[in-house]
């Protein structure tokens, strides 16, 4: 049996949570309830430990270059302090991974990937990179916990004398006194609420998972798992590396071709994916919502009459719906809106109908 990698807050919730096999990691996947949990988030805050995923630095004269050769968008973009979301592709447009780049000053990056990724995607960045880069995968000595809702602005600034409403979206300011600890604190989530997660030595994140979840006590802050962080990140049509994104998907066709910039110059799988975006792609990522009953689950294929047409990626009862809700991928002459479409669930073909996405849309 392959040992799991546990991060240093395993210690504190071992007892208090639900534990499961995650990216090789043992990683909590509920503590009260995932309804419970996603409802929390949504109302008012909850707390998730993170830090199983990686982080790299990439500095450097050149590092800017590599960055920009691997990226499919736009880092010439990017201030300090600023964070970039995009991807990175294999010359056939397939996706490396989905992260997050973040502008430490000049020649100097972070770029956070996810757990399941982290060694093919830092062995995939260092044979790119030439010239005055030097790259430091510090994945094992960062924590990272993110805490997201409504309420997260005004429980964390108890913690802090940094005012942090100046820390606007895609933002953040390194070295925050929080209480004990010290952070940089990024205004990003995977929640589609408002919050921030906050990276910190992997040490001192049992201190500030403590601190966190006291100074939110009145407000109701709770701790969350990875399995409503999920379906958070589900109603507002976040991809997750695996289901709507991976070596076989592009990210025109996983709908994130926002973060695709074929304009900025040559970068690896630009031809594929400036195809792509200009002609549209052969498969689109859609909503679907059941008609008959049953829950669309990832992989379960998707027909239109005899055909089919391409497979469910993510799908549950979203809990702020409470309706049977899936994403898929199916072939672009498929996708309008208001198409009707069958899913096969355990054999049985059952109804659904295209639908408009994001399930789940903050109010601001």
């Amino acid at each position: 049996m392959v040992q799991l990698k546990r991060t240093t807050l395993y210690p504190v919730y071992k007892d208090e949570g639900k534990l499961v096999p995650f990216a090789g990691w043992e990683m909590p996947v509920q503590f009260s309830g995932i309804k419970a949990e996603h409802e929390g988030v949504r109302n008012r805050a909850g707390l998730f430990d993170v830090s199983h995923m990686g982080e790299v630095l990439v500095s450097g004269s050149e590092a800017f270059d590599l960055i920009q050769k691997l990226i499919t968008n736009d880092a010439s973009k990017l201030d300090d302090g600023q964070v970039l979301y995009t991807a990175m592709c294999y010359p056939d447009g397939g996706t490396v991974d989905d992260l997050l780049v973040y502008k430490k000053g000049e020649g100097e990056y972070m770029l956070v990937l996810n757990a399941g990724n982290i060694d093919k995607d830092v062995e995939w960045i260092e044979k790119h990179a030439t010239g005055d880069v030097t790259i430091q995968n510090v994945s094992d000595e960062t924590g990272l916990l993110a805490l997201q809702g409504p309420l997260a602005e005004s429980v964390l600034q108890k913690l802090t004398e940094t005012d942090l409403s100046a820390i606007k979206p895609f933002r953040f300011k390194e070295g925050v006194q929080l209480g004990e600890v010290q952070g940089l604190v990024s205004r990003t989530g995977y929640t589609g609420e408002d919050g921030f997660e906050i990276y910190l030595p992997a040490n001192d994140a049992p201190v500030l998972w403590k601190q966190i979840l006291e100074a939110g006590k009145e407000e109701g802050v709770i701790p969350c798992g990875l399995g409503a962080r999920d379906t958070l990140r589900f109603e507002a049509r976040l991809a997750l590396y695996g289901n709507e994104l991976s070596a076989s998907i592009t990210p025109v066709e996983a709908g994130i071709g926002f973060a695709v910039k074929p304009e900025k110059g040559e970068f690896i799988g630009r031809e594929v994916l400036a195809k792509q975006k200009e002609e549209g792609a052969p498969r689109k990522l859609v909503g679907l919502e059941m008609i008959g009953r049953g829950i669309p689950r990832t992989h379960y294929p998707v027909y239109v009459g005899e055909q089919e047409v391409g497979e469910v990626t993510s799908g549950t009862q979203s809990p702020t719906l409470k309706k049977n809700v899936g994403l898929a991928l199916i072939q672009s002459e498929h996708a309008q809106l208001g198409n009707e479409v069958d899913v096969e669930i355990r054999g049985k073909r059952v109804a659904a109908k295209v639908v408009k996405t994001p399930f789940y849309k903050r109010s601001k």
